[in-house]
Protein backbone atom coordinates (compact mmCIF):
# COMPACT_ATOMS: atom_id res chain seq x y z
CA UNK A 1 0.00 0.00 0.00
CA UNK A 2 1.13 3.54 -0.81
CA UNK A 3 2.90 5.02 2.23
CA UNK A 4 0.93 8.31 2.09
CA UNK A 5 -2.35 6.44 1.82
CA UNK A 6 -1.39 4.25 4.76
CA UNK A 7 -0.60 7.36 6.81
CA UNK A 8 -3.96 8.94 5.94
CA UNK A 9 -5.77 5.74 6.93
CA UNK A 10 -3.90 5.65 10.25
CA UNK A 11 -4.65 9.35 10.82
CA UNK A 12 -8.33 8.69 10.15
CA UNK A 13 -8.34 5.86 12.69
CA UNK A 14 -6.64 8.07 15.28
CA UNK A 15 -9.21 10.83 14.70
CA UNK A 16 -11.96 8.28 15.28
CA UNK A 17 -10.30 7.34 18.57
CA UNK A 18 -10.17 11.02 19.56
CA UNK A 19 -13.84 11.52 18.69
CA UNK A 20 -14.74 8.53 20.84
CA UNK A 21 -13.41 10.28 23.96
CA UNK A 22 -16.25 12.81 24.04
CA UNK A 23 -19.00 10.18 24.49
CA UNK A 24 -16.84 8.53 27.15
CA UNK A 25 -16.57 11.83 29.03
CA UNK A 26 -20.31 12.44 28.66
CA UNK A 27 -21.03 8.95 29.97
CA UNK A 28 -18.68 9.49 32.92
CA UNK A 29 -20.39 12.78 33.77
CA UNK A 30 -23.93 11.54 33.15
CA UNK A 31 -24.54 10.14 36.64
CA UNK A 32 -23.18 13.28 38.32
CA UNK A 33 -25.18 15.55 36.00
CA UNK A 34 -28.33 13.58 36.81
CA UNK A 35 -27.82 14.21 40.53
CA UNK A 36 -27.10 17.91 39.89
CA UNK A 37 -30.28 18.13 37.81
CA UNK A 38 -32.26 16.50 40.62
CA UNK A 39 -30.76 18.95 43.13
CA UNK A 40 -31.59 21.92 40.90
CA UNK A 41 -35.16 20.66 40.46
CA UNK A 42 -35.61 20.37 44.23
CA UNK A 43 -34.11 23.83 44.73
CA UNK A 44 -36.46 25.24 42.11
CA UNK A 45 -39.49 23.63 43.78
CA UNK A 46 -38.46 25.00 47.19
CA UNK A 47 -37.96 28.48 45.76
CA UNK A 48 -41.36 28.36 44.08
CA UNK A 49 -43.08 27.27 47.31
CA UNK A 50 -41.29 29.99 49.28
CA UNK A 51 -42.48 32.60 46.78
CA UNK A 52 -46.02 31.25 47.05
CA UNK A 53 -45.85 31.42 50.87
CA UNK A 54 -44.74 35.06 50.65
CA UNK A 55 -47.74 35.75 48.43
CA UNK A 56 -50.13 33.93 50.81
CA UNK A 57 -48.72 35.85 53.79
CA UNK A 58 -49.21 39.13 51.95
CA UNK A 59 -52.85 38.22 51.25
CA UNK A 60 -53.29 37.31 54.90
CA UNK A 61 -51.82 40.65 56.01
CA UNK A 62 -54.21 42.49 53.70
CA UNK A 63 -57.12 40.63 55.27
CA UNK A 64 -55.84 41.49 58.74
CA UNK A 65 -55.67 45.17 57.78
CA UNK A 66 -59.17 44.93 56.40
CA UNK A 67 -60.32 43.35 59.68
CA UNK A 68 -58.81 46.25 61.61
CA UNK A 69 -60.68 48.70 59.37
CA UNK A 70 -63.94 46.78 59.83
CA UNK A 71 -63.50 46.66 63.61
CA UNK A 72 -62.96 50.41 63.67
CA UNK A 73 -66.03 50.89 61.53
CA UNK A 74 -68.20 48.68 63.78
CA UNK A 75 -66.94 50.55 66.83
CA UNK A 76 -67.78 53.87 65.16
CA UNK A 77 -71.26 52.61 64.24
CA UNK A 78 -71.77 51.52 67.83
CA UNK A 79 -71.08 55.08 68.97
CA UNK A 80 -73.37 56.47 66.27
CA UNK A 81 -76.29 54.31 67.40
CA UNK A 82 -76.57 56.37 70.60
CA UNK A 83 -77.32 59.53 68.62
CA UNK A 84 -79.75 58.06 66.05
CA UNK A 85 -82.93 60.11 65.75
CA UNK A 86 -84.92 58.30 63.07
CA UNK A 87 -85.91 54.78 62.06
CA UNK A 88 -84.42 55.37 58.64
CA UNK A 89 -81.04 56.15 60.15
CA UNK A 90 -81.36 53.04 62.37
CA UNK A 91 -82.04 50.75 59.37
CA UNK A 92 -79.16 52.27 57.41
CA UNK A 93 -76.80 51.72 60.33
CA UNK A 94 -78.01 48.15 60.83
CA UNK A 95 -77.43 47.39 57.12
CA UNK A 96 -73.89 48.74 57.36
CA UNK A 97 -73.25 46.60 60.43
CA UNK A 98 -74.58 43.44 58.72
CA UNK A 99 -72.36 44.03 55.69
CA UNK A 100 -69.36 44.76 57.91
CA UNK A 101 -69.98 41.60 59.97
CA UNK A 102 -70.21 39.49 56.79
CA UNK A 103 -66.92 40.98 55.62
CA UNK A 104 -65.38 40.26 59.05
CA UNK A 105 -66.55 36.66 58.82
CA UNK A 106 -65.15 36.29 55.27
CA UNK A 107 -61.82 37.89 56.24
CA UNK A 108 -61.44 35.55 59.24
CA UNK A 109 -62.25 32.51 57.09
CA UNK A 110 -59.77 33.66 54.45
CA UNK A 111 -57.04 34.21 57.07
CA UNK A 112 -57.68 30.71 58.43
CA UNK A 113 -57.64 29.18 54.92
CA UNK A 114 -54.41 30.97 54.01
CA UNK A 115 -52.85 29.80 57.28
CA UNK A 116 -53.62 26.18 56.42
CA UNK A 117 -52.22 26.63 52.91
CA UNK A 118 -49.02 28.14 54.35
CA UNK A 119 -48.69 25.24 56.83
CA UNK A 120 -49.08 22.66 54.05
CA UNK A 121 -46.50 24.41 51.88
CA UNK A 122 -44.07 24.68 54.79
CA UNK A 123 -44.41 20.93 55.33
CA UNK A 124 -43.68 20.35 51.64
CA UNK A 125 -40.60 22.56 51.89
CA UNK A 126 -39.38 20.52 54.89
CA UNK A 127 -39.82 17.29 52.89
CA UNK A 128 -38.03 18.76 49.87
CA UNK A 129 -35.14 19.98 52.01
CA UNK A 130 -34.79 16.49 53.47
CA UNK A 131 -34.59 15.10 49.92
CA UNK A 132 -32.08 17.83 49.06
CA UNK A 133 -29.86 16.72 51.98
CA UNK A 134 -30.05 13.12 50.75
CA UNK A 135 -29.11 14.20 47.22
CA UNK A 136 -26.18 16.28 48.47
CA UNK A 137 -24.87 13.28 50.41
CA UNK A 138 -24.68 11.37 47.13
CA UNK A 139 -22.81 14.15 45.34
CA UNK A 140 -19.40 13.84 47.02
CA UNK A 141 -18.74 10.12 46.33
CA UNK A 142 -20.18 10.37 42.81
CA UNK A 143 -18.05 13.44 42.06
CA UNK A 144 -14.96 11.56 43.27
CA UNK A 145 -15.88 8.60 41.05
CA UNK A 146 -16.43 10.88 38.04
CA UNK A 147 -13.19 12.80 38.61
CA UNK A 148 -11.26 9.53 38.72
CA UNK A 149 -12.85 8.38 35.45
CA UNK A 150 -12.21 11.75 33.77
CA UNK A 151 -8.53 11.70 34.80
CA UNK A 152 -8.18 8.22 33.28
CA UNK A 153 -9.93 9.27 30.05
CA UNK A 154 -7.86 12.45 29.74
CA UNK A 155 -4.70 10.41 30.24
CA UNK A 156 -5.72 8.07 27.40
CA UNK A 157 -6.70 11.02 25.21
CA UNK A 158 -3.33 12.67 25.76
CA UNK A 159 -1.61 9.50 24.55
CA UNK A 160 -3.73 9.42 21.39
CA UNK A 161 -3.08 13.11 20.70
CA UNK A 162 0.66 12.48 21.05
CA UNK A 163 0.36 9.63 18.57
CA UNK A 164 -1.51 11.93 16.16
CA UNK A 165 1.10 14.71 16.48
CA UNK A 166 3.90 12.23 15.79
CA UNK A 167 2.16 10.84 12.71
CA UNK A 168 1.31 14.28 11.31
CA UNK A 169 4.94 15.30 11.76
CA UNK A 170 5.96 12.39 9.51
CA UNK A 171 3.33 13.09 6.82
CA UNK A 172 3.59 15.32 3.75
CA UNK A 173 1.59 18.51 4.32
CA UNK A 174 -0.13 18.05 0.96
CA UNK A 175 -1.60 14.73 2.13
CA UNK A 176 -2.60 16.19 5.50
CA UNK A 177 -4.29 19.15 3.81
CA UNK A 178 -6.20 16.88 1.43
CA UNK A 179 -7.37 14.63 4.27
CA UNK A 180 -8.44 17.60 6.41
CA UNK A 181 -10.34 19.08 3.47
CA UNK A 182 -12.39 15.89 3.17
CA UNK A 183 -12.75 15.58 6.94
CA UNK A 184 -14.28 19.06 7.23
CA UNK A 185 -17.52 17.72 5.76
CA UNK A 186 -17.15 13.94 6.20
CA UNK A 187 -15.93 14.07 9.82
CA UNK A 188 -14.85 10.63 11.06
CA UNK A 189 -15.82 8.99 7.78
CA UNK A 190 -13.27 10.93 5.72
CA UNK A 191 -11.42 7.68 4.95
CA UNK A 192 -13.53 4.54 4.66
CA UNK A 193 -13.13 0.93 3.59
CA UNK A 194 -14.47 -0.65 0.45
CA UNK A 195 -16.49 -3.76 1.19
CA UNK A 196 -17.96 -5.91 -1.57
CA UNK A 197 -16.89 -3.11 -3.94
CA UNK A 198 -19.08 -0.60 -2.07
CA UNK A 199 -17.96 2.59 -0.33
CA UNK A 200 -18.72 2.32 3.39
CA UNK A 201 -19.32 6.07 3.51
CA UNK A 202 -22.17 6.39 1.00
CA UNK A 203 -22.77 2.62 0.43
CA UNK A 204 -22.64 3.06 -3.35
CA UNK A 205 -20.85 0.56 -5.61
CA UNK A 206 -17.74 1.78 -7.41
CA UNK A 207 -16.94 0.69 -10.95
CA UNK A 208 -14.32 -1.93 -11.79
CA UNK A 209 -11.70 0.67 -12.81
CA UNK A 210 -11.91 2.49 -9.46
CA UNK A 211 -12.00 -0.81 -7.60
CA UNK A 212 -8.86 -1.94 -9.42
CA UNK A 213 -7.05 1.27 -8.42
CA UNK A 214 -8.07 0.76 -4.79
CA UNK A 215 -6.82 -2.85 -4.85
CA UNK A 216 -3.43 -1.70 -6.15
CA UNK A 217 -3.19 0.81 -3.30
CA UNK A 218 -0.61 2.87 -5.19
CA UNK A 219 -2.55 6.14 -5.16
CA UNK A 220 -5.01 7.94 -2.91
CA UNK A 221 -8.41 7.20 -4.45
CA UNK A 222 -11.68 8.95 -3.67
CA UNK A 223 -15.19 7.62 -4.08
CA UNK A 224 -16.70 8.95 -7.33
CA UNK A 225 -20.08 9.25 -5.61
CA UNK A 226 -19.32 10.98 -2.31
CA UNK A 227 -15.68 12.10 -2.50
CA UNK A 228 -14.46 10.18 0.57
CA UNK A 229 -11.02 8.58 0.56
CA UNK A 230 -11.52 4.86 -0.04
CA UNK A 231 -9.20 1.95 0.66
CA UNK A 232 -9.15 -1.81 0.97
CA UNK A 233 -8.21 -3.18 4.37
CA UNK A 234 -5.33 -5.52 3.61
CA UNK A 235 -6.04 -7.56 6.73
CA UNK A 236 -9.55 -8.41 5.55
CA UNK A 237 -9.03 -8.39 1.79
CA UNK A 238 -9.23 -11.75 0.07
Amino acid sequence: MNKHLEQIINLSKIDKEISAFEPRLEEANAKYNTIIFEKDELSSQIEKLEDEIKSEKLKSQKNELHLAELSAKLEENSKKSASIKSEREMKSLQLEEEIAKEQVSFANEEIERLGKVIDIKNELITELKTKMDEVEEKLTPIKAEVDKAVVSIEKDRKKVFSKKEKLMGEMEQKGVAFYQKVRRWASDSAAVELKNQACMGCFMLVNDKIYSEVIKGEEIVTCPHCGRIIYLDEATAS
